[in-house]
């Protein structure tokens, strides 16, 4: 095997003295400058400001942290991932990353643009290009930085690698999905990065299905085998790390867990400037079963309630944030009518679709075994109930999302019914109907993973939780535990009336819990017009000093000590 650690705090790879930007010529500074890929990085600051961030080094003496990036070239992960790293050390925390050095083979960077590239995925694996990109710009990234980089291959044998090799080729397909390796579901997390390759909820029909699961197969086990021995080796107080599913950091999280680490995961949330952390697990598991006690208690004041009253109607066209959906929406009723043919005079129930590939990964089966089943057994009640009105809201994210969907919902309803009951309306994901003003004029909304159910509850309007929404739990809608139950919901609507005063008041506590307080902010990370949607903005190592910035201090108290990862917005 390979020198376990590329770079360490004072010698680099071959042992003599580290790098020191500063000393670079500008030729060569610029050179390495132009491999990375958002508008601001750490090399000007660490060329001109050098001292101070090497006296912080030099005194990190605190906890162990593993920043398991993987994915170097994951242009949204290196900015926040090095932010991190750098405001940790700061803090005294001893700082180790974890990228890939182009042996997976398969991993969530990949996806299926045109129906060429699953062929060549096979026959070949990812092209050498890709691999050689991202492993160059996470290099490019964190290198500088003079902290200890680790790379999976350096904690796998040849032997490993054939056995590994010789699993995935073996192992019969339908076996896979559940298969574990040393505790770890290897084979559900290569379903889930197979799933996300093709940007579809199965791989039922997909000539290529099998051979790329396999691929994604062969990378869990190489993930399994490396970071077991990693984490045997090296004793880490944390892993940190974004997401928390897919390879190959589905596979980190449950060897993390075997070894007793405590995990971080983070994603970046909707509002600009703002992300989410959780711990144990990503935390589009762990906002489900946050407990009440949380925010229910929350005293919220004239002015944290037209913060929240303007951020929830900034929603409707993503004007706050920097993730968003609808393109220039129109919340007039006669584009609502004249786009579907519903009748407003006539009781309606409104229907959010999740993007199918998406629920099937992200949101646990609830009452039912999947979003595709709900939604179907739901057209067919509504058939039966011709005094109501159905308006199904398929998500713009299937068209705008990345990656976009290859299995549109639009077309699974035309193979599953043809033509849809009478009174079942289609609002397609491609319409400039504005999701808040049609749901609005419905008597409920029924949901099944959609994160739009916070903000619905918290307009008054009545909603029906047929699978895992964050929203559920919360005694703020009425939720489904099994079938029968949901169509018991189902036959009490229309509901009638909106929520009171009382459930109306609750709604919006959590809501601004949900959007001001697990929604963090950070000063560091500024919006961008491209992808990815922010960029460091640092100019100076002090305002990432503890003190500085109240967001950046919640974060990195939360790794280093627990605490939990809520912003303190009411009192701000």
């Amino acid at each position: 095997m390979r020198s376990r650690c590329r770079v360490s705090h004072k010698t680099d790879s071959a042992g003599g003295p580290a790098l020191r930007l500063k000393d670079l010529p500008d030729r060569l500074f610029k050179k390495i400058r132009n491999q990375v890929i958002p508008d601001r990085d750490w090399l000007p600051l660490l060329k001109n400001h050098s001292a101070p961030w090497e006296e912080a080094k030099a005194r990190a003496d605190g906890p162990r942290v593993l920043i398991a990036t993987g994915t170097g070239g994951h242009r949204a992960v290196t900015p926040v991932e090095s932010l991190l790293a750098v405001s940790l050390t700061l803090r005294g925390a001893r700082v180790e990353f974890l990228l890939c050095d182009r042996i997976l083979g398969a991993c969530l960077q990949m996806v299926s643009t045109d129906e060429k590239v699953p062929g060549e995925f096979v026959a070949r694996g990812p092209a050498a290009a890709l691999c050689e990109d991202c492993s160059t710009r996470g290099r490019a990234c964190y290198d500088p930085l003079g902290l200890p980089v680790r790379f999976y291959g350096d904690y796998l044998t040849e032997e490993e690698r054939r056995e590994c090799a010789e699993l995935a080729n073996s192992l019969p397909y339908d076996k896979i999905p559940s298969f574990r390796l040393e505790g770890a579901a290897a084979g559900e997390h290569a379903l889930a990065g197979a799933l996300r390759y093709f940007a579809r909820g199965t791989l039922a029909g997909e000539p290529q299905g099998e051979a790329v699961l396999r691929r994604y197969f062969f990378a869990a086990l190489l993930t399994v085998r490396s970071i077991d021995r990693l984490l045997t080796e090296e004793k880490y107080d944390t892993a940190v790390f974004h997401h928390g599913i897919y390879v190959p950091q589905g596979l980190v999280a449950e060897a993390a867990r075997k070894h007793s680490l405590r995990i971080v995961n983070w994603n970046a949330a909707y509002k600009k400037k703002c992300f989410i952390f959780s711990h144990g697990d990503t935390y589009h598991h762990t906002l489900m079963d946050e407990p009440v006690s949380a925010w229910e208690n929350l005293e919220l004041g004239r002015r944290h309630e037209q913060s929240l009253s303007d951020y929830l109607k900034s929603r409707w066209t993503g004007r706050l944030d920097w993730i968003w959906f609808h393109e220039k929406p129109d919340s007039e009723a006669s584009r609502l009518v004249k786009e579907t043919g519903v009748d407003l005079s006539k009781p309606c129930v409104g229907l959010l679709t999740n993007v199918i590939w998406d629920a099937q990964l992200h949101y646990p089966a609830n009452a039912f075994k999947n979003m595709l089943e709900w939604i179907f057994e739901t057209i067919e009640y509504f058939g039966q109930r011709p005094e109501l009105q159905l308006l199904i809201r398929i998500h713009p994210a299937e068209i705008r999302g990345t990656p976009k969907s290859r299995q549109p919902m639009a077309e699974e309803l035309r193979r599953r019914f043809g033509k849809l009951p009478q009174n079942v309306f289609l609002i397609p994901p491609d319409s400039r109907v504005s999701t808040y003003a049609a749901m609005e004029r419905c008597d409920s909304v029924i949901i099944y993973g959609t994160k739009t159910g916070v903000e619905l509850a918290a307009m008054g309007i009545p909603v029906v939780v047929a699978g895992e929404a964050w929203i559920r739990n919360k005694g703020l809608t009425r939720d489904a535990r099994t079938r029968d139950e949901y169509f018991k919901l189902l036959d009490g609507l229309p509901a009638g009336r909106r929520l009171s005063s009382e459930e109306l008041a609750r709604a919006r506590k959590y809501a601004f819990h949900f959007f001001f307080r697990r929604m963090i902010p950070v000063n560091a990370l500024e919006p961008r017009p491209d992808w990815p949607p922010y960029c460091l903005g640092v100019r100076d190592f002090k305002s990432l000093q503890k003190g500085c910035d109240r967001g950046l201090d919640v974060i990195c108290e939360g790794i280093l000590g627990g605490q939990p990862f809520i912003y303190p917005a009411e009192r701000v």
